[in-house]
Parts: structure tokens; C-alpha cells; sequence
């Protein structure tokens, strides 16, 4: 799961970095809201980490133009504005959970694990589920009609991404951005190559979904009619 942590201490930034990393998360970070605005528009996040308090555009506004554009990513706001009315104010701009610093960090995981079980395809925090397949997450297996098989970290990461878009085209760049990362290096050979093996382990659980080439623009995960 790629997450996105707007906050502008740098301390509790690089902490929070650092332990939801331990956690076996992905976190993008960033400090105001300008370079929030960026990060965003990539797509690629799975929930969001976001202070009400943040330099250029308030942590607030930019909730609210998330929404306008018909962002639905899960958001969770950290702010130290913990009043009653501070946090209808939150929770009435699109948020889907206010974290009153300071906070437990288990709390936040736990907060964390709230908001995005809410979509239908996920079970029990740690699979998710697509046509006749199953992803474990943490075990790193894709179960199917027929069998088990275990996946790399990356492939691991590439199913999540489709699983969690299903029927939509992923762009080559969302993919490579946040599978690999928005510094990546990485040819588009590589991620290619990546595909052929993610239909190769789908051709070996014996599913009947497939992964659809999209010409000139990615890939997208569907279900044989």
C-alpha cells in the first residue's frame, strides 16, 4: 500500500516516514501544499496523511479541491485543531477521519487500517479480491480456482494496484510511479517484463481474469466474460 504523508514538521514527518516504512508501507512525503497538489494529481496513493496546517494551500482547501475533482482517496487528517467544531469542519470538507495530535502511533495504523478496509474488495485488512482471485498480501501468494503461487515484492505490489482499480486503465507512468516510485529509474522494458510475469501467474492459479494491454497507454486487470 502506497501512502502519502503531507505534513510540514520535519520531524514528525521523517518519524512517521520512518515508522510506517517499518510497517512495510510505501510513503511519499511532502511539506506544503503546492507540492501536495503534485503528488496527488499522480493517482497513486491508497490513502492520504494529511495536516490541517500546512504552508501555500491549507490543509482544508486542499481536501476540498481533492474532492471537487472527484478524488476519493482515503484521507485522514493530523492537526492539532481538536475541537468539537474543528473537527466538523474536518470531517465536512471530504475528510474520512480527524487524528488529533498528538496521537499513539498504533492508533494511526489502526486508523490507517479503518479507512481502507471500506472498499468491497478488501477482506480482513490483508487481501484483497478480484474475479476468482485472491491476493494475500502479506504472504506475498495469489490464490486462483486451481492453486496457490508465491509472488516477488514487485508483483506483489503490481496486483494490489490493478486489484484495487478494477476495469480502470493504469497508465505505464502511475504504474511505474507507484510501484517503483516517482524518482524511479526504471525502463518501461522492466515493467513490461513485470506484466508478462504477472499473466504467467494468473495462466498458473488457473483464473480466468486477464490483464489487457492498452495500446499506447497501459494495462488494465478485467474479467472474461
Amino acid at each position: 500500500m502506497r501512502i502519502l504523508l503531507i505534513e510540514d514538521d520535519k520531524k514528525l514527518n521523517h518519524s512517521l516516514k520512518y515508522q510506517l516504512e517499518k510497517e512495510n508501507f510505501m510513503v511519499d512525503t511532502c511539506f506544503d501544499g503546492e507540492e501536495a497538489l503534485f503528488y496527488i494529481d499522480q493517482g497513486i496513493h491508497d490513502c492520504i496523511l494529511l495536516d490541517r496546517m500546512i504552508p501555500a494551500i491549507d490543509g482544508t482547501q486542499l481536501l476540498g479541491l481533492m474532492r471537487k475533482n472527484n478524488n476519493n482517496t482515503p484521507v485522514i487528517l493530523i492537526t492539532a485543531l481538536g475541537t468539537l467544531n474543528d473537527k466538523i469542519t474536518g470531517l465536512d470538507s471530504g475528510a474520512d477521519d480527524y487524528l488529533v495530535k498528538p496521537f499513539a502511533f498504533e492508533e494511526l495504523l489502526a486508523r490507517i487500517r479503518c479507512v481502507t478496509r471500506r472498499s468491497p474488495l478488501i477482506h480482513e485488512n490483508d487481501s484483497l479480491s478480484f474475479g476468482d482471485l485472491t491476493l494475500h498480501i502479506s504472504e506475498s501468494r495469489l490464490t486462483g480456482p486451481s492453486s496457490s503461487c508465491s509472488l516477488s515484492k514487485k508483483e506483489n505490489e503490481l496486483f494490489q494496484s490493478f486489484f484495487r482499480n478494477p476495469g480502470q486503465t493504469l497508465t505505464r507512468e502511475q504504474l511505474l510511479n507507484k510501484v517503483w516510485g516517482l524518482d524511479t529509474n526504471i525502463e518501461n522494458g522492466n515493467l513490461d517484463n513485470y506484466i508478462h510475469f504477472l499473466r504467467r501467474r494468473l495462466t498458473a492459479v488457473g483464473s480466468s481474469v486477464t490483464l489487457r494491454t492498452v495500446r499506447g497507454i497501459g494495462y488494465c486487470i478485467c474479467q472474461t466474460p
